[in-house]
C-alpha cells in the first residue's frame, strides 16, 4: 500500500507541475502569502514519495539495517517537512537507487521463475518513485515549505 501510495505522491508531483498558476493582476509580477492548490498538491506529493522508504524499514540488529533506518528517517523527515529538500531528495534518490540495485536485482533470476516478475515489479515501481524524487530535486519543494519559509525570514 506505501509503495502505490509513493506512485500516486509521483505522480501529484507532476500533476502540480503541469498546472497552470492563475492569472494575477499585474503580470509577471510574483503575489506573495498566496496559497494555491498547487502549493499543496506538492506538498502531499513529497508526503506520499517518502511513504517508499516506510516499507524499507527493517527492525534486524545488524548494522546495515540500522544505518538504513536512521540514514532513511532523517532523510525522509527533511523530504517530508520541505527543509533542505533539494539535498535531501538527491541523497534519497542515490541511496534509493542502491538499494534497488542490490535487493531487486529481476536479472538474475531466470525468467520462467515467478520471483523473477515479482522483482522485475518491484525494481520498476521503485524506479517511477526515483522519478518523482527527481522532480522533486528539480523543481524544489515547493511553497509549503521550510525551504520557502527561509526566504521570509
Amino acid at each position: 500500500l506505501c509503495r502505490n501510495l509513493a506512485l500516486g505522491g509521483g505522480l501529484l508531483l507532476l500533476l502540480a507541475e503541469s498546472r497552470s498558476e492563475g492569472k494575477s493582476m499585474f503580470a509577471g509580477v510574483p503575489t506573495m502569502r498566496e496559497s494555491s492548490p498547487k502549493q499543496y498538491m506538492q506538498l502531499g506529493g513529497r508526503v506520499l514519495l517518502v511513504l517508499m522508504f516506510m516499507t524499507l524499514l527493517h527492525f534486524d540488529m545488524n548494522f546495515f539495517s540500522i544505518l538504513q533506518n536512521i540514514v532513511g528517517t532523517a532523510l525522509i523527515i527533511l523530504v517530508a517537512i520541505g527543509f533542505k529538500t533539494k539535498l535531501a531528495a538527491l541523497t534519497l534518490v542515490i541511496w534509493l537507487f542502491g538499494i534497488n540495485i542490490y535487493f531487486n536485482a529481476f536479472w538474475t533470476v531466470p525468467a520462467y521463475k515467478p520471483m523473477h516478475d515479482f522483482l522485475k515489479y518491484d525494481f520498476f515501481q521503485t524506479m517511477s518513485v526515483i522519478g518523482g524524487l527527481l522532480l522533486v530535486v528539480a523543481l524544489g519543494p515547493g511553497g509549503v515549505s521550510m525551504d520557502e519559509k527561509k526566504k521570509e525570514w
